[in-house]
């Protein structure tokens, strides 16, 4: 099953309410408000690699107040 993990950057002060957002998404697995570069790393799993990237392209990267993410596909685990 294709997986990624996202790293994304919010707007400040709005990363509790991107993760609700992310949590409304099936494919979201797991998701976490981190220190560092990034706000939030969200795991994301798809039946294919198409549907995978659709749903960052489409849905993880389209929320409200999300201002980059930098994607990481899993090649092995």
């Amino acid at each position: 099953m294709p997986m990624a993990f996202v790293l994304i950057n919010t707007e400040i002060g709005a990363e509790e309410e991107v993760i609700n957002e992310l949590k409304k998404i099936g494919n979201v697995k797991e998701a976490y408000v981190v220190y560092g570069v990034y706000d939030i790393v969200a795991k994301v799993e798809a039946d294919s690699m198409d549907k995978l990237k659709e749903i960052v392209s489409w849905r993880v990267r389209r929320l409200d107040k999300v201002r980059s993410t930098l994607t990481m596909l899993v090649v092995s685990g």
